[in-house]
């Protein structure tokens, strides 16, 4: 598939949709250096990647239940359910962590972030290059900081993205997208 067909065609499958196989480990490797292929001012490397699959995953969602529970006790069992349930579909989510180098001045922490996001997308594109469908989610998790430190994350460190990936149970719908001439504008001087 060239590079234009592919970003032309990409699309973001819902987690919901999607199941096994996941990636094997040779596969898993060669996303992960394909992830990592991204613009990084000052070569800081401001981010890194923690592996969720297996029974992991049944724990997390287990872990957003019981928090959603001890803050609101009168949540809809319906909500509690959907926590519980929302790393359970794909075999694989790969949280892409923010790590900033706040030791230096160089680089903003702007950039870095960025560098992180494009270190999401490339994981996404490298799962449909070899065949599979990925979603980017954070949702409420990725920014509480219970769930943040449960998962590992040093007090400078943010979430970018859990990235779902796995085979899609059906195809994924194409969406309205932005015509790119409408959003183009020319800087005369």
């Amino acid at each position: 598939m060239s590079l234009l067909k592919l970003l032309n065609e990409r699309r973001s499958v819902p987690s919901r949709q999607l199941g096994e196989p996941g990636p094997t480990p040779v596969e898993l490797d060669a996303l992960l250096e394909a992830a990592v292929r991204v613009p990084d001012h000052g070569k800081l490397v401001p981010f890194r990647f923690i592996l969720i699959r297996g029974e992991a995953r049944l724990h997390l969602g287990n872990l957003l239940a019981r928090t959603t529970l001890a803050r609101n006790p009168d949540t809809a069992p319906a909500l509690v359910e959907k926590d519980r349930d929302r790393f359970s579909f794909a075999p694989l989510i790969v949280a892409v962590v923010f790590s900033p180098d706040d030791q230096q001045s160089k680089v903003p922490a702007q950039e870095q972030l960025l560098t992180a996001g494009c270190v999401a997308y490339n994981l996404l594109l490298a799962a449909q290059g070899l065949g599979y469908s990925a979603q980017w989610l954070t949702g409420w998790a990725a920014y509480d900081a219970e769930i943040l430190t449960a998962l590992g994350l040093k007090n400078n460190e943010r979430l970018a993205a859990f990235v779902h990936i796995g085979s899609a149970k059906e195809a994924a719908p194409e969406r309205l997208r932005p015509d790119h001439r409408s959003l183009i504008s020319e800087w005369q001087g």
